[in-house]
């Protein structure tokens, strides 16, 4: 089954965290993903382009609307959303309520690639791979499941997302 590219569309999260150790904060520079996909070896044909750099806390509306901007112009049909785990959930409904075309799956992680016990590689791995076989719609790719995003939640005890009726 070929696919044309799927876009990945880079927003922060603790994904793309780094870690000042003199100051102890957590900071953002540049995206993880293109090394993520070459140390897991990917031969999916990406486009990746960063919108933002934020943490999810932080998302705004006018931030939800960029992003549902950038995914409704692009060519591709299947897009992965890195984003921050707080507000994962609000921007997929965000993109449900105006893109019913396209299958688009948002990924994240619970601790920064950059402290190398992350969950993210695993995840963005999940993510691309969800992306080219689920139908249309809107999903969040957490814990090696595709959560449809008006079923999930993210369990702030365990740390992990779960269904959510």
């Amino acid at each position: 089954m070929a696919y044309m590219a799927i876009r990945i569309l880079v927003c922060g999260g603790t994904f793309d965290k780094q870690y000042d150790e003199i100051t102890g904060r957590l900071f953002f520079e540049d995206t993880h993903v293109p090394e993520m996909l070459r140390l897991g070896r990917s031969r999916v044909d990406v486009v990746t382009q960063t919108l933002m750099m934020i943490d999810s806390l932080e998302m705004t509306d006018a931030d939800r609307a960029v992003i549902v901007q950038h995914c409704q112009a692009s060519a591709e049909d299947r897009l992965v959303i890195t984003h921050g785990t707080d507000t994962m959930v609000e921007t997929a409904a965000a993109l449900a309520r105006a893109i019913p075309t396209k299958t688009m799956v948002l990924t994240g992680a619970m601790i920064p690639y950059a402290f190398g016990s992350s969950d993210g590689l695993f995840n963005l791995g999940s993510a691309l791979s969800f992306a080219q076989v689920l139908p249309t719609g809107v999903y969040v790719a957490m814990n090696g499941t595709a959560f449809p995003w008006n079923r999930v939640r993210k369990n702030r005890v365990t740390g992990i997302f779960e269904e959510a009726w």
